[in-house]
């Protein structure tokens, strides 16, 4: 999800350009994606099993709830900076191995309200969030569309969104439904900003960096999304 440009060298790629280095590129991208949201998905489960989850989610509940809310978005844009600008693919690991166990960690308490007070929320909101970026990566793949354009308004979005998250601890007000929903839409800008990126843009050795902005973006579209199903239980 991050806006930081500076991975970008050369003009885009367009179909006709694609080589075999380019789809390598993008099937170690991807395959990189999918191995994070597993392993994110194997801590998760084993943080529950083990009961850690909830002492994790209880400790975290006695703080303001926003203030977990403003840790998601800092910790993503941070990770996906360090990844975006690290030389070393070590670094680029541990980066995106940094950011998995924080989300992991972070999500403890979403996850934990939503078993206790909204079964079958958490399956909806990923089935949801796969089949909304399944499609909006269609959209970038089908069309090559750069959607550079839209840079400016995730980033612009992010801002106002950490300044509603930064008001509602200090002045007590709720983040409600229609956040969560423009929040979902944001998440849906970012993946088509990512993907285009990705796919015409990112030079063809910063596979870790990609996958790690994709899940970030992915992440930040299912927390809001099993947060709406979440509001409507």
């Amino acid at each position: 999800m991050n806006t930081n440009y500076e991975v970008s060298r050369g003009a885009p790629r367009t179909h006709s350009a694609l080589s075999a280095d380019r789809a390598e590129f993008l099937a170690r991208t991807y395959s990189h994606l999918f191995g994070s949201i597993a392993i994110f998905t194997l801590i998760e489960v084993m943080l529950f099993r083990s009961g850690v989850a909830q002492r994790i989610a209880l400790s975290m509940l006695g703080v303001n709830w926003l203030l977990v809310l403003g840790g998601f978005v800092v910790v993503s844009w941070l990770a996906t900076r360090i990844a975006a600008q690290a030389d070393s693919k070590m670094a680029q690991y541990g980066a995106l191995g940094g950011f998995i166990v924080a989300e992991a960690l972070i999500f403890c308490p979403l996850l934990f309200l939503a078993f206790s007070y909204a079964p079958g929320a958490i399956s909806s909101a990923a089935v949801v969030t796969l089949l909304g970026f399944g499609g909006l990566t269609a959209v970038v793949f089908v069309t090559r569309k750069d959607f550079s354009f839209l840079r400016g308004i995730v980033g612009f979005g992010m801002v106002i969104a950490l300044v509603a998250i930064v008001a509602g601890v200090l002045f007590g007000f709720e983040l409600g439904t229609w956040f969560s929903v423009a929040m979902i839409g944001l998440a849906g800008a970012a993946i088509l900003f990512d993907t285009s990126k990705i796919l015409l843009h990112y030079p063809d050795d910063r596979h870790v960096s990609a996958a790690l902005q994709l899940f970030a973006s992915v992440a930040l579209m299912f927390w809001y999304v099993l947060r709406l199903f979440m509001s409507r239980r």
